[in-house]
């Protein structure tokens, strides 16, 4: 007898994630929604995220996975989501977040929706000690029910990402499969490039006005030239965009676009200046 079909998976690409990845998976299971099945793969940490995966083994809505080194997020990414079986998928990276009710607020969005492939809700930006330091950010007021099309064009023109990382959004799986999976054309906006892919199959449902999940700031975000790179990949996400889809992204909207992630990328960077040195004064008292 084979086991049910859950309506949702939530697929865990884990890496050196042993300090946070307990509570990224309790916060999964502390969901009112439970039609669900949790899928974590290991890409060769180092650290100790498998001892970690291993205290899970005995659930039966857990399947544990490694996922060989190389190949960069993408490869970890599309081991876990092609291992899914679920109608609906939600990628959570190894240190973030879910809030109790964003399962069940999201599926009963795309219940609602027959046509909407994808679901997303504003986030808290958390520290260390998993501390609200920004409040409630994404979507970019596109709450409700939109076309596809909209939301793309107007995370083009903000310069940023309104969808969310990918903790933030819940997708039908087979519009991710047939989208060829995660894209990672740029590696810095493999959620956004992806998520904007599956939107244009068909609408989008914003989900809520508070953060319904958490997304970790860490070490790696504050440097210069991080903030440069961003700043390009999403210069040539945004070229691609209109180079593919000219009746949704015009030119003008490239523009737009480009200026104000420059302008984004930039203060991004100044505000994990502060929160880092914020930290490192609330470690040192």
């Amino acid at each position: 007898m084979t086991d049910p079909v859950p309506r949702v998976s939530i697929v865990i690409p884990a890496y050196n994630n042993a300090d946070y990845l307990q509570e990224t998976i309790d916060s999964v299971l502390a969901q009112t929604y439970t039609d669900f099945e949790v899928v974590v793969s290991d890409h060769s940490s180092t650290d100790g995220t498998a001892e970690v995966m291993r205290r899970y083994e005995s659930d039966p809505r857990f399947t544990l996975l490694t996922t060989e080194a190389g190949g960069g997020a993408l490869r970890n990414w599309n081991r876990v989501s092609q291992a899914a079986r679920g109608t609906y998928l939600k990628l959570v990276c190894g240190d973030d977040l879910l809030y109790p009710e964003i399962l069940r607020l999201q599926v009963e969005a795309l219940d609602a929706n027959p046509d909407a492939t994808i679901a997303a809700s504003p986030r808290d930006i958390v520290d260390a000690n998993s501390r609200p330091v920004i409040k409630d950010r994404g979507l970019g007021g596109k709450v409700g029910t939109h076309l596809g099309a909209e939301i793309v064009r107007a995370s083009v023109r903000a310069g940023t990402n309104l969808f969310g990382e990918p903790g933030c959004v819940l997708m039908r799986r087979a519009d991710l499969e047939a989208e060829g999976w995660w894209d990672s054309r740029w590696p810095y906006l493999i959620d956004q490039t992806t998520s904007s892919r599956v939107a244009l199959r068909g609408s989008f449902v914003g989900v809520g006005t508070k953060a319904l999940a958490g997304f970790r700031i860490s070490d790696s975000q504050w440097s210069v030239r991080l903030a440069k790179q961003q700043s390009e990949a999403a210069a040539g996400f945004h070229r691609w965009m209109h180079e593919t889809h000219p009746e949704v992204v015009s030119r003008a909207d490239v523009l737009v676009g480009n200026a104000r992630a420059r302008a984004m990328a930039a203060a991004r960077r100044l505000a994990y200046i502060y929160l880092k040195q914020r930290m490192s004064r609330g470690v040192a008292a």
